[in-house]
């Protein structure tokens, strides 16, 4: 019977041989680095560098059997379309992780939350892009005055979950932080039921 593989952590010698700034613009800067892989192979790599963002799966769940979820619909011109996902932005210089969070719901939402808490970090695209995506679940949802920042223009809405997972299986949810924070919303409520 053959072994089954198993998830281990080699670590082989990565080495930067040069590093240059090829473009800074006030969102991101891309670097042109020049690296020693593993193999002794000499590659270069072109990396979006990126202070990070937050992102906010705000929930009311006075219904615990199909709580809301708070979403945003924003046109996208990278993807070329409109698109619904969750409250997300970018961590400014020196900001604290859960203090951009909470900036963020208030901005775009005009939501605030009393429990927040953290759900995962991930890296979204890690062949060329350096930045961190903290998800946080927001709870105990109180709503105020929204203040977007002068380029955004959001449309908000309450989804109940369920129609959000229906929209997720007809492939209507693209935005890969709202698949991951929904999904493991989704999986973690079905663990506690257990």
């Amino acid at each position: 019977m053959p072994k089954k593989p198993v998830l281990t952590e080699r670590k082989s010698k990565i080495e930067v041989l040069s590093s240059k700034t090829a473009f800074e613009g006030p969102l991101f800067r891309v670097d042109v680095d020049q690296v020693r892989e593993p193999g002794n192979r000499i590659s270069r790599r072109d990396v979006i560098r990126h202070n990070g963002s937050v992102v906010i799966l705000a929930v009311d769940d006075a219904s615990k059997k199909d709580p809301l979820i708070v979403m945003e619909r924003q046109y996208r011109h990278a993807a070329g379309q409109y698109m619904w996902e969750i409250p997300a932005g970018k961590i400014e210089d020196g900001e604290n992780r859960l203090a951009a969070a909470k900036r963020e719901l208030r901005e775009e939402t005009g939501y605030s939350a009393k429990k927040w808490t953290k759900l995962t970090r991930y890296i979204p695209s890690p062949g060329f892009l350096g930045e961190w995506m903290q998800i946080f679940l927001a709870e105990g949802l109180t709503l105020g005055n929204t203040s977007p920042d002068e380029d955004e223009w959001l449309e908000v809405a309450m989804a109940p979950l369920s129609e959000i997972l229906g929209k997720i299986e007809e492939g209507k949810v693209l935005d890969g932080k709202t698949l991951i924070a929904v999904l493991l919303f989704t999986h973690l409520r079905k663990k506690r039921k257990r």
